[in-house]
């Protein structure tokens, strides 16, 4: 794995990306410490169906309900934002 440090990365960043993009992963230090690792982003294999499919199975998402059909209607009432406002002077 190759490492560049700040200075290094900006001045060659289109080798960086380069490299990332040929599959490899660069760290990145910032005076003697790594701060930062750039690496290719992984395709998923499944489906998008499929991924929201398991992450249901494994309980990590849950469907949206059913809203109630049966909510009442909101009426309009003339100047009521009006009134609002002139209630929070």
């Amino acid at each position: 794995m190759h490492s560049y440090s700040t200075y290094d990365a900006k001045a060659h960043f289109s080798e960086l990306l380069r490299r990332v993009m040929a599959g490899e992963s660069v760290i990145v230090t910032h005076r003697g410490r790594q701060v930062a690792e750039i690496r290719p982003i992984v395709q998923a294999d499944e489906p998008f169906q499929a991924h929201l499919d398991r992450l249901q199975r494994d309980g990590c998402l849950v469907p949206a309900c059913a809203p109630d059909r049966n909510l009442p209607t909101l009426t309009h009432v003339p100047g009521a934002v009006a009134r609002f406002l002139a209630e929070r002077d």
